[in-house]
């Protein structure tokens, strides 16, 4: 699992660098990575016992899996994997999720593509996507 307190640490060892006249303009952290920083930490804080977060690189927060063990109902003994990109434009639109595993569900095409409003930019009947959502939001849908 990541651990977010040495990345913190990593990002002010960065910021007492550039106080003490670095000026590395490649080190500028994104308004997307500093909400990640947070949200991540949520994310893994509340996620429930049948749902677990994988970070192939651990530097980049965007980029994330999610593995999902549903422990009753239809799918349960089922183990679905989901591909989540959250885009530079976050929080203004939505991040991209993709179902890696192949399943029959309504809401999910047979190419992995999720099919939800609240993952949309726009939406006909108002529950898309909004800046006030975060990534915590999704995994309870």
């Amino acid at each position: 699992m990541l651990t977010l307190a040495s990345k913190l640490k990593r990002d002010d060892g960065g910021k007492a660098g550039r106080a003490s006249g670095a000026s590395d303009s490649t080190h500028r952290v994104s308004i997307r990575d500093r909400l990640l920083t947070k949200e991540v930490s949520e994310l893994e804080a509340h996620l429930p016992s049948t749902c677990k977060a994988s970070f192939p690189d651990e530097d980049k927060l965007h980029h994330f899996r999610l593995a999902v063990s549903p422990d009753e109902g239809y799918y349960q003994s089922g183990r679905f994997q989901f591909e989540i990109d959250v885009p530079e434009a976050y929080n203004m639109v939505p991040p991209k999720v993709r179902c890696l595993t192949r399943i029959w569900h309504p809401n999910i095409t047979e190419n992995g593509e999720i099919c939800l409003s609240l993952l949309r930019e726009h939406s006909i009947d108002g529950t898309g996507w909004a800046p006030t959502r975060t990534l915590k939001v999704h995994h309870l849908h």
